[in-house]
């Protein structure tokens, strides 16, 4: 199974993007030396959405870059991404593991300490935890938790939990020492003027930390 040791997990949004393709802000992100990519374009249809998967897969294999898909073991499995990212509401953990195997990475969307609980004993390899920070794309989700579930989970299992919501290079110092494996963001490397050097930022901030 490939390890979950990554700082920075960016989840793809091509709408926050500023009209820019989405593909090279990827590959600028993987210059700034991101490891880790979620593909979450969930309004797309099968077809489009494979099409996408398979260039971004295409982006990052040479890096060594893992590709997880949001949802869609189907694509996932077709596009030899590296595994799937699941809502807390989602397939049960169970069932993704028994369709994708044992050597493909599942990771699940959290936002409580009691749901990342769940998530480690259902099987999770890592989970995200958040909004930590407010954020317009998570209001949908809630008030923001703030960095104590993100101690509390951190406190409490033993697999990765990655701090999601608001993040920014001036907050990973903090989601760091609160207990987090890594951050998850958005808008802080697509909407970003640099990608690749919104990717490094933030990696050199979790590094200080």
């Amino acid at each position: 199974m490939p390890r979950v040791d990554f700082p920075l997990y960016l989840v793809t949004d091509r709408h926050q993007t500023s009209g820019r393709p989405l593909v090279p802000l990827i590959q600028q992100a993987l210059a700034g030396g991101l490891r880790a990519v979620q593909l979450r374009e969930r309004d797309l249809e099968t077809e489009p959405l494979l099409a996408l998967a398979r260039e971004v897969r295409a982006a990052t294999k040479p890096h060594g870059t893992l590709l997880l898909l949001n949802d869609r073991v189907d694509v996932a499995l077709a596009c030899d991404a590296d595994g799937v990212h699941l809502r807390s509401d989602s397939l049960p953990v169970a069932v993704a593991r028994r369709l994708l195997g044992d050597a493909r990475i599942i990771g699940v969307s959290t936002h409580s300490a009691e749901e990342v609980v769940r998530a480690e004993s259902d099987g999770a390899d890592f989970v995200v935890l958040g909004p930590i920070y407010d954020t317009p794309s998570k209001r949908d989700y809630g008030a923001p938790l703030s960095l104590r579930p993100l101690e509390e989970a951190a406190r409490r299992c033993r697999i990765p939990v990655l701090a999601i919501g608001g993040i920014t290079a001036a907050r990973m110092a903090d989601v760091r020492k609160a207990g987090a494996s890594g951050a998850a963001v958005v808008s802080s490397i697509l909407s970003a003027p640099s990608a690749e050097m919104a990717a490094t930022q933030l990696l050199e901030a979790w590094t200080r930390a």
